[in-house]
């Protein structure tokens, strides 16, 4: 086969957008590719190489003859079409929660679990945009030391809530630079020169949906449900790349250097950890980048057998259409 039948669902996403993109810049082997989304974009043209495709409409029957299916349009949209793509023949790759915690449906970070791949049923979940990037840093420490314990406390950018949530961002510091009022309407409250100690709604325990994701998907990334998890998810004002202040307790004794050591070996991290120059990772620089950034590592001087860092990447690209594109690339 010269090449695969590919459809990106919710094409005209911030997700959907930046996998089109992806696609092109990897060269993917693509026979056809085709663009869904809703009635409302239905009819636009989008590039892609040297042409253009229209977008059309997602229907039950829309994944006639389609090879991989990758879907960025919500929890609702994929519970609903992805049983149809796969019914058709199509691999689903799909980056909601929709399918994260199935049983049955395989959840891959590809430098991380790629043998999960091979007992796919069809459907195969992309995890969420936190969660990979800190399994990608945390995979070769666990490996080498066994990880007991995480806390972590992320600072997630806008544009993981996705375009309107951008344009809210933009629309809120031009009024206050201006001496004018900000409207918050995509958010709870103003997010322009502020921050959110929410990301999704609250459960009964009174942690987010965002922070009870980390901690399930993060086991089930590592096949390890011994892991005690505690997370804090936080939304900044910041329109892409997410950070997060990992601290990690270890059975096994891990120095700072040893770990630096560990993951400049692990493929797709960047270490960059030296304080004399104040060099460390920021979003600034993992915008539009596809490596996940790690540094600030120092040991925890309050445990026996513990670490502190600092992970960046962009969450647009690992942490939602590269991810899905490199699981692609696997199948």
């Amino acid at each position: 086969m010269k090449g695969y039948n590919v459809a990106v669902v919710g094409a005209t996403g911030a997700v959907g957008q930046k996998m089109r993109e992806i696609l092109e810049e990897r060269d993917f082997p693509i026979k056809k590719l085709k663009l869904l989304a809703s009635e409302r974009s239905a009819g636009k043209m989008l590039p892609f190489k040297n042409e253009s495709i229209k977008v059309e409409v997602l229907k039950a029957s829309s994944f006639k003859g389609v090879d991989i299916a990758l879907f960025s349009a919500g929890g609702a949209r994929s519970k609903e079409f992805a049983p149809h793509a796969a019914k058709s023949g199509a691999v689903v790759i799909d980056n909601s929660s929709a399918w994260r915690m199935d049983k049955k449906v395989p959840l891959v970070v590809p430098e991380v679990n790629p043998e999960d791949v091979k007992w796919h049923k069809g459907i195969i979940a992309n995890p969420n945009c936190s969660t990979i990037q800190m399994v990608v840093v945390l995979k070769p420490i666990h490996d080498f030391a066994r990880i007991k314990r995480i806390v972590v406390a992320t600072y997630q950018s806008v544009s993981g809530t996705g375009r309107d949530a951008m344009t809210e961002l933009y629309e809120q510091t031009k009024a206050l630079v201006s001496g004018e009022e900000a409207i918050a309407s995509v958010y709870p409250h103003q997010i322009a020169f502020n921050v959110l100690p929410q990301i999704d709604y609250f459960h009964g325990n009174d942690y987010t949906n965002e922070e009870i994701k980390m901690v399930n998907e993060t086991r089930k990334i590592l096949h390890d449900d011994s892991i005690r998890i505690s997370a804090t998810c936080v939304r900044v004002p910041v329109f892409v790349g997410h950070s997060e202040a990992v601290n990690i307790e270890t059975g096994r004794k891990l120095s700072p250097a040893k770990a630096r050591t560990l993951l400049s070996r692990m493929p797709g991290v960047i270490v960059i950890d030296d304080p004399s120059e104040s060099a460390y990772p920021m979003p600034v620089m993992a915008a539009g980048d596809d490596a996940t950034y790690v540094g600030r590592i120092r040991k925890d001087e309050s445990i026996k057998n513990g670490l502190d860092m600092w992970i960046v990447s962009d969450n647009l690209r690992k942490g939602a259409a590269l991810n899905a594109i490199q699981i692609a690339e696997l199948l």
